[in-house]
Protein backbone atom coordinates (compact mmCIF):
# COMPACT_ATOMS: atom_id res chain seq x y z
CA UNK A 1 0.00 0.00 0.00
CA UNK A 2 3.17 2.41 1.25
CA UNK A 3 4.27 1.24 -2.66
CA UNK A 4 1.53 2.58 -4.12
CA UNK A 5 0.99 5.61 -2.77
CA UNK A 6 4.90 6.46 -3.11
CA UNK A 7 4.21 6.04 -7.15
CA UNK A 8 1.00 7.93 -7.64
CA UNK A 9 2.71 10.79 -5.72
CA UNK A 10 5.74 10.59 -8.01
CA UNK A 11 3.47 10.35 -10.96
CA UNK A 12 1.67 13.44 -9.79
CA UNK A 13 5.59 14.93 -9.29
CA UNK A 14 6.85 14.32 -12.91
CA UNK A 15 3.39 15.09 -14.80
CA UNK A 16 3.42 18.62 -12.68
CA UNK A 17 7.10 19.02 -13.65
CA UNK A 18 6.10 18.43 -16.84
CA UNK A 19 3.51 20.66 -17.58
CA UNK A 20 5.13 23.84 -15.66
CA UNK A 21 8.28 23.60 -17.67
CA UNK A 22 5.96 24.51 -21.00
CA UNK A 23 6.94 27.58 -22.74
CA UNK A 24 4.38 30.23 -23.21
CA UNK A 25 0.93 30.68 -21.72
CA UNK A 26 -1.26 27.98 -20.03
CA UNK A 27 -4.04 27.55 -22.95
CA UNK A 28 -4.89 24.46 -24.25
CA UNK A 29 -4.72 22.87 -20.45
CA UNK A 30 -8.31 21.50 -18.85
CA UNK A 31 -9.80 24.37 -16.55
CA UNK A 32 -8.77 22.73 -13.21
CA UNK A 33 -4.99 22.23 -14.85
CA UNK A 34 -5.53 26.02 -15.88
CA UNK A 35 -6.71 26.54 -12.14
CA UNK A 36 -3.64 25.31 -10.63
CA UNK A 37 -0.94 27.17 -12.99
CA UNK A 38 -2.55 30.40 -12.30
CA UNK A 39 -2.11 29.68 -8.38
CA UNK A 40 1.09 28.27 -8.73
CA UNK A 41 1.93 31.75 -10.97
CA UNK A 42 0.83 33.80 -7.70
CA UNK A 43 2.51 31.65 -5.78
CA UNK A 44 6.13 32.45 -7.69
CA UNK A 45 5.24 36.28 -7.65
CA UNK A 46 5.76 35.62 -3.61
CA UNK A 47 7.77 33.43 -3.67
CA UNK A 48 10.42 36.05 -5.86
CA UNK A 49 9.29 38.72 -3.53
CA UNK A 50 11.12 36.56 -0.38
CA UNK A 51 13.97 35.92 -2.48
CA UNK A 52 14.93 39.53 -3.50
CA UNK A 53 14.18 40.81 0.42
CA UNK A 54 16.77 37.75 1.57
CA UNK A 55 19.08 39.19 -0.94
CA UNK A 56 18.90 42.67 0.28
CA UNK A 57 19.25 41.47 3.62
CA UNK A 58 22.39 39.86 3.05
CA UNK A 59 24.18 42.85 0.50
CA UNK A 60 23.17 45.54 3.56
CA UNK A 61 24.42 43.08 6.17
CA UNK A 62 20.93 42.87 8.18
CA UNK A 63 22.23 39.49 7.67
CA UNK A 64 25.05 38.30 8.54
CA UNK A 65 27.61 36.05 6.02
CA UNK A 66 30.21 33.88 8.09
CA UNK A 67 33.66 33.80 6.86
CA UNK A 68 35.82 30.95 7.75
CA UNK A 69 39.57 32.52 7.04
CA UNK A 70 39.95 29.74 3.67
CA UNK A 71 39.66 29.21 0.26
CA UNK A 72 35.61 28.25 -0.08
CA UNK A 73 34.28 27.77 -3.64
CA UNK A 74 30.86 27.65 -4.15
CA UNK A 75 29.36 25.72 -7.52
CA UNK A 76 25.90 25.80 -7.82
CA UNK A 77 22.99 27.06 -10.40
CA UNK A 78 19.63 29.14 -10.45
CA UNK A 79 17.14 26.06 -11.29
CA UNK A 80 16.27 23.38 -9.46
CA UNK A 81 17.14 19.70 -11.68
CA UNK A 82 20.01 18.36 -13.26
CA UNK A 83 22.89 20.60 -14.33
CA UNK A 84 25.46 18.31 -14.04
CA UNK A 85 26.45 20.16 -10.93
CA UNK A 86 28.17 16.33 -9.21
CA UNK A 87 30.84 15.75 -11.75
CA UNK A 88 31.90 19.13 -11.49
CA UNK A 89 32.39 19.44 -7.97
CA UNK A 90 34.13 15.95 -8.29
CA UNK A 91 36.71 16.90 -11.17
CA UNK A 92 37.40 20.58 -8.82
CA UNK A 93 37.93 18.22 -5.56
CA UNK A 94 40.27 15.73 -7.30
CA UNK A 95 42.40 18.57 -9.55
CA UNK A 96 42.23 21.01 -5.91
CA UNK A 97 43.61 17.80 -4.13
CA UNK A 98 46.40 17.25 -6.45
CA UNK A 99 47.17 20.33 -6.09
CA UNK A 100 48.44 19.54 -2.53
CA UNK A 101 45.07 21.37 -0.92
CA UNK A 102 43.15 19.31 2.12
CA UNK A 103 39.72 19.32 0.57
CA UNK A 104 36.00 19.15 2.02
CA UNK A 105 33.33 18.71 -0.14
CA UNK A 106 30.33 20.41 2.39
CA UNK A 107 26.70 19.06 1.32
CA UNK A 108 22.97 19.22 2.14
CA UNK A 109 22.22 16.18 1.55
CA UNK A 110 19.32 16.30 -0.21
CA UNK A 111 16.95 13.20 0.85
CA UNK A 112 18.76 11.60 3.11
CA UNK A 113 16.99 10.00 6.16
CA UNK A 114 16.18 11.70 9.26
CA UNK A 115 15.81 11.47 12.67
CA UNK A 116 11.89 11.41 13.26
CA UNK A 117 10.68 15.60 13.31
CA UNK A 118 9.48 14.73 17.36
CA UNK A 119 13.03 13.97 17.89
CA UNK A 120 14.19 17.05 15.94
CA UNK A 121 12.05 19.44 17.71
CA UNK A 122 12.68 18.63 21.42
CA UNK A 123 16.57 18.17 20.90
CA UNK A 124 18.55 20.27 22.97
CA UNK A 125 21.86 18.72 21.52
CA UNK A 126 23.46 20.22 18.82
CA UNK A 127 24.70 17.41 16.64
CA UNK A 128 27.57 17.82 14.21
CA UNK A 129 27.56 17.61 10.51
CA UNK A 130 27.39 13.71 9.33
CA UNK A 131 30.68 12.66 8.03
CA UNK A 132 30.18 10.79 4.73
CA UNK A 133 34.13 10.47 4.10
CA UNK A 134 36.91 11.40 6.77
CA UNK A 135 38.74 11.25 3.65
CA UNK A 136 40.66 7.68 4.30
CA UNK A 137 37.09 5.48 5.05
CA UNK A 138 33.41 5.72 3.74
CA UNK A 139 31.71 6.10 6.96
CA UNK A 140 27.57 6.28 5.76
CA UNK A 141 25.91 4.83 3.27
CA UNK A 142 23.82 7.10 0.75
CA UNK A 143 20.87 6.64 2.98
CA UNK A 144 22.15 8.26 5.88
CA UNK A 145 24.24 10.90 3.51
CA UNK A 146 22.73 11.34 0.83
CA UNK A 147 23.18 10.55 -3.06
CA UNK A 148 25.46 12.97 -4.37
CA UNK A 149 27.67 13.18 -0.93
CA UNK A 150 27.80 8.90 -1.08
CA UNK A 151 29.16 9.09 -4.58
CA UNK A 152 31.03 11.68 -4.31
CA UNK A 153 33.00 10.31 -0.96
CA UNK A 154 32.90 7.13 -3.12
CA UNK A 155 34.83 8.69 -6.18
CA UNK A 156 37.40 10.78 -4.11
CA UNK A 157 39.59 9.09 -1.78
CA UNK A 158 41.10 11.30 0.40
CA UNK A 159 38.69 14.30 -0.13
CA UNK A 160 36.47 14.72 3.48
CA UNK A 161 32.50 14.77 2.40
CA UNK A 162 30.17 16.41 5.39
CA UNK A 163 26.33 16.63 5.15
CA UNK A 164 24.52 19.37 7.14
CA UNK A 165 21.47 22.07 6.61
CA UNK A 166 24.27 24.51 8.17
CA UNK A 167 27.33 24.85 5.97
CA UNK A 168 28.70 27.32 8.10
CA UNK A 169 28.81 25.08 10.64
CA UNK A 170 29.92 21.76 8.73
CA UNK A 171 32.60 23.83 7.17
CA UNK A 172 33.92 24.85 10.53
CA UNK A 173 34.11 21.24 11.88
CA UNK A 174 36.10 20.69 8.30
CA UNK A 175 38.50 23.33 9.01
CA UNK A 176 38.96 22.29 12.48
CA UNK A 177 39.09 18.43 13.22
CA UNK A 178 40.25 17.62 9.61
CA UNK A 179 42.56 20.72 8.67
CA UNK A 180 40.66 21.20 5.97
CA UNK A 181 42.22 24.19 3.74
CA UNK A 182 39.90 24.41 1.00
CA UNK A 183 35.89 23.90 0.98
CA UNK A 184 34.02 23.22 -2.28
CA UNK A 185 30.31 23.87 -1.58
CA UNK A 186 27.96 21.78 -3.20
CA UNK A 187 24.84 23.60 -5.12
CA UNK A 188 26.00 26.70 -2.78
CA UNK A 189 24.74 29.95 -5.40
CA UNK A 190 21.37 30.27 -2.67
CA UNK A 191 23.50 29.68 0.25
CA UNK A 192 24.56 33.00 0.91
CA UNK A 193 25.32 32.56 4.78
CA UNK A 194 28.75 31.22 4.25
CA UNK A 195 30.73 34.05 2.62
CA UNK A 196 32.63 32.47 -0.66
CA UNK A 197 35.23 33.49 -2.39
CA UNK A 198 34.63 32.42 -5.54
CA UNK A 199 31.63 31.50 -7.43
CA UNK A 200 31.09 29.07 -10.16
CA UNK A 201 27.73 28.89 -11.87
CA UNK A 202 26.04 26.19 -13.95
CA UNK A 203 23.55 27.12 -16.96
CA UNK A 204 21.91 23.92 -18.62
CA UNK A 205 22.79 24.40 -22.50
CA UNK A 206 19.57 22.00 -22.83
CA UNK A 207 17.28 24.21 -20.91
CA UNK A 208 18.79 26.99 -19.69
CA UNK A 209 16.25 29.04 -17.93
CA UNK A 210 12.80 26.58 -18.37
CA UNK A 211 10.24 28.66 -19.10
CA UNK A 212 11.54 31.64 -17.13
CA UNK A 213 9.28 31.78 -14.19
CA UNK A 214 10.02 31.02 -10.74
CA UNK A 215 9.06 28.18 -8.69
CA UNK A 216 7.12 27.03 -8.46
CA UNK A 217 5.57 27.95 -11.66
CA UNK A 218 8.90 27.26 -13.35
CA UNK A 219 12.17 25.91 -12.39
CA UNK A 220 14.11 29.44 -11.04
CA UNK A 221 15.28 29.87 -7.98
CA UNK A 222 16.42 33.08 -8.52
CA UNK A 223 15.35 35.79 -10.90
CA UNK A 224 17.59 34.99 -14.32
CA UNK A 225 18.95 38.75 -13.86
CA UNK A 226 21.21 37.42 -9.99
CA UNK A 227 23.32 35.23 -12.42
CA UNK A 228 25.11 38.82 -12.19
CA UNK A 229 26.77 37.52 -8.79
CA UNK A 230 28.58 34.29 -10.44
CA UNK A 231 32.74 34.67 -10.91
CA UNK A 232 32.42 32.17 -13.62
CA UNK A 233 29.78 30.42 -16.02
CA UNK A 234 30.04 26.58 -17.10
CA UNK A 235 27.54 26.09 -19.72
CA UNK A 236 27.00 22.51 -19.19
CA UNK A 237 25.74 19.63 -21.52
CA UNK A 238 26.95 21.74 -24.58
CA UNK A 239 27.50 20.67 -28.41
CA UNK A 240 29.79 23.41 -28.98
CA UNK A 241 26.84 25.47 -30.40
CA UNK A 242 26.08 27.64 -27.72
CA UNK A 243 26.90 31.42 -29.28
CA UNK A 244 23.29 32.78 -28.25
CA UNK A 245 23.47 31.59 -24.72
CA UNK A 246 26.99 32.75 -24.57
CA UNK A 247 25.61 35.78 -25.75
CA UNK A 248 22.49 36.12 -23.27
CA UNK A 249 24.85 35.42 -20.31
CA UNK A 250 27.67 37.93 -21.48
CA UNK A 251 24.75 40.39 -21.94
CA UNK A 252 23.83 39.24 -17.73
CA UNK A 253 27.15 39.10 -16.47
CA UNK A 254 29.70 41.00 -18.42
CA UNK A 255 32.54 40.20 -16.11
CA UNK A 256 32.33 36.39 -15.83
CA UNK A 257 34.29 34.11 -17.59
CA UNK A 258 32.24 31.27 -19.88
CA UNK A 259 33.41 27.70 -19.75
CA UNK A 260 31.87 25.17 -22.43
CA UNK A 261 31.53 21.77 -20.97
CA UNK A 262 30.07 18.32 -21.83
CA UNK A 263 28.75 14.71 -20.24
CA UNK A 264 31.03 12.53 -21.96
CA UNK A 265 30.40 8.93 -21.10
CA UNK A 266 33.89 6.49 -20.08
CA UNK A 267 32.62 2.85 -19.59
CA UNK A 268 30.08 1.06 -18.32
CA UNK A 269 30.18 -0.95 -14.66
CA UNK A 270 28.75 -3.65 -13.24
CA UNK A 271 26.68 -2.83 -10.23
CA UNK A 272 27.27 -5.79 -8.44
CA UNK A 273 29.80 -7.22 -9.31
CA UNK A 274 32.24 -4.18 -9.86
CA UNK A 275 32.95 -5.01 -14.20
CA UNK A 276 34.04 -2.76 -16.33
CA UNK A 277 33.32 -2.85 -20.31
CA UNK A 278 33.75 -0.25 -22.98
CA UNK A 279 31.39 1.55 -24.24
CA UNK A 280 31.58 -0.26 -27.65
CA UNK A 281 29.60 -3.26 -26.49
CA UNK A 282 26.34 -1.17 -26.66
CA UNK A 283 26.01 -0.74 -30.33
CA UNK A 284 23.22 -2.66 -31.69
CA UNK A 285 22.57 -4.35 -28.55
CA UNK A 286 18.86 -4.21 -26.77
CA UNK A 287 18.69 -2.59 -23.17
CA UNK A 288 16.33 -1.41 -20.68
CA UNK A 289 17.03 1.51 -18.41
CA UNK A 290 16.23 2.65 -14.86
CA UNK A 291 16.39 5.60 -13.85
CA UNK A 292 15.29 8.28 -10.67
CA UNK A 293 16.40 11.36 -11.88
CA UNK A 294 15.75 14.89 -13.07
CA UNK A 295 16.47 14.22 -16.35
CA UNK A 296 16.10 10.68 -17.37
CA UNK A 297 15.45 11.43 -21.29
CA UNK A 298 19.07 13.03 -21.59
CA UNK A 299 20.11 9.65 -20.17
CA UNK A 300 18.44 7.71 -22.55
CA UNK A 301 18.97 9.57 -25.51
CA UNK A 302 22.62 8.93 -24.22
CA UNK A 303 22.96 5.32 -24.84
CA UNK A 304 20.81 5.65 -28.08
CA UNK A 305 23.28 7.98 -29.46
CA UNK A 306 26.25 5.23 -28.24
CA UNK A 307 24.31 3.02 -30.57
CA UNK A 308 21.66 0.49 -28.48
CA UNK A 309 18.05 -0.23 -28.72
CA UNK A 310 16.28 1.19 -25.52
CA UNK A 311 13.58 -1.32 -25.90
CA UNK A 312 12.26 -1.30 -22.24
CA UNK A 313 12.23 2.46 -19.69
CA UNK A 314 11.49 2.50 -16.05
CA UNK A 315 11.48 6.27 -14.61
CA UNK A 316 11.17 7.00 -10.81
CA UNK A 317 11.12 10.27 -9.73
CA UNK A 318 14.67 12.54 -8.70
CA UNK A 319 16.17 11.14 -5.42
CA UNK A 320 13.92 7.95 -5.61
CA UNK A 321 14.94 5.17 -2.86
CA UNK A 322 14.47 1.76 -4.55
CA UNK A 323 13.18 -1.64 -2.39
CA UNK A 324 14.33 -4.71 -3.65
CA UNK A 325 11.53 -5.87 -5.34
CA UNK A 326 11.30 -2.58 -7.87
CA UNK A 327 14.70 -3.45 -9.44
CA UNK A 328 13.70 -7.39 -9.42
CA UNK A 329 10.04 -6.27 -11.05
CA UNK A 330 12.53 -4.04 -14.07
CA UNK A 331 15.67 -7.00 -14.07
CA UNK A 332 12.33 -9.19 -14.91
CA UNK A 333 10.54 -7.34 -17.25
CA UNK A 334 13.82 -6.36 -19.26
CA UNK A 335 14.59 -10.37 -19.48
CA UNK A 336 11.15 -10.83 -20.53
CA UNK A 337 11.65 -8.64 -23.60
CA UNK A 338 14.75 -10.22 -24.38
CA UNK A 339 17.46 -7.53 -23.76
CA UNK A 340 20.69 -8.16 -22.91
CA UNK A 341 21.00 -5.95 -19.70
CA UNK A 342 19.44 -2.98 -17.41
CA UNK A 343 21.60 -0.01 -17.92
CA UNK A 344 21.17 2.82 -14.91
CA UNK A 345 22.96 6.19 -13.83
CA UNK A 346 25.87 6.45 -11.39
CA UNK A 347 23.35 8.31 -9.07
CA UNK A 348 20.95 5.51 -9.34
CA UNK A 349 23.02 2.94 -8.50
CA UNK A 350 24.27 3.76 -5.11
CA UNK A 351 20.68 3.61 -3.83
CA UNK A 352 20.54 -0.25 -5.33
CA UNK A 353 19.44 -2.76 -2.70
CA UNK A 354 22.00 -5.30 -2.91
CA UNK A 355 21.00 -8.52 -5.01
CA UNK A 356 22.44 -11.83 -5.26
CA UNK A 357 21.64 -12.81 -8.99
CA UNK A 358 20.04 -11.03 -11.66
CA UNK A 359 18.36 -12.67 -14.67
CA UNK A 360 20.32 -10.23 -16.86
CA UNK A 361 23.46 -7.91 -15.98
CA UNK A 362 23.10 -4.50 -14.45
CA UNK A 363 25.40 -1.84 -15.62
CA UNK A 364 26.01 2.02 -14.89
CA UNK A 365 27.30 4.55 -17.18
CA UNK A 366 30.43 6.21 -15.70
CA UNK A 367 30.67 9.97 -17.35
CA UNK A 368 33.31 12.57 -17.04
CA UNK A 369 32.98 16.46 -17.80
CA UNK A 370 34.85 17.39 -20.84
CA UNK A 371 35.97 20.87 -21.80
CA UNK A 372 35.45 22.07 -25.02
CA UNK A 373 35.78 25.55 -25.08
CA UNK A 374 37.36 28.65 -22.29
CA UNK A 375 39.99 26.49 -21.29
CA UNK A 376 42.33 23.46 -22.20
CA UNK A 377 41.12 21.23 -19.82
CA UNK A 378 39.77 20.80 -16.62
CA UNK A 379 43.65 20.98 -14.88
CA UNK A 380 44.23 23.86 -16.61
CA UNK A 381 40.65 25.24 -15.53
CA UNK A 382 40.87 24.93 -12.24
CA UNK A 383 44.48 26.58 -12.07
CA UNK A 384 43.39 29.46 -13.13
CA UNK A 385 40.20 30.10 -11.62
CA UNK A 386 41.23 28.84 -8.40
CA UNK A 387 45.33 29.94 -8.15
CA UNK A 388 44.99 32.88 -10.99
CA UNK A 389 44.80 36.24 -10.34
CA UNK A 390 41.22 37.15 -10.56
CA UNK A 391 40.00 40.00 -12.04
CA UNK A 392 38.16 43.18 -9.52
CA UNK A 393 34.17 42.24 -9.17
Amino acid sequence: MKKTRVRRIERIERYLVRIIQQPGADKGHPFPVRLLLGFLSCVSCLFKGIVATRLFFYRTGILRRFPLGCQVISVGNITAGGTGKTPVVEIFARELQKSGRKVAILSRGYRKKEAPWYQRLFSEKIEPPRVVSDGRRMLLDSEMGGDEPYMLASNLPGVVVLVDKNRVKSGRYAVKKFGCDTLILDDGFQYLKLQHMLEITLVDKTNPFGNEHMLPRGVLREPVKNIERADYLFITKSDGHSEELRRRLSELNPEAEIIECRHEPRYLKNVYTGEKITLDWLKGRSIGTLSGIAVPQSFEDSLRRMGARVIYCERYADHHRYAAQEIIDALNKTSDMHAEALLTTEKDAVRFPRLETTPVPVYYLRVDIEILKGAENFHEAVQHICFGKRHAR
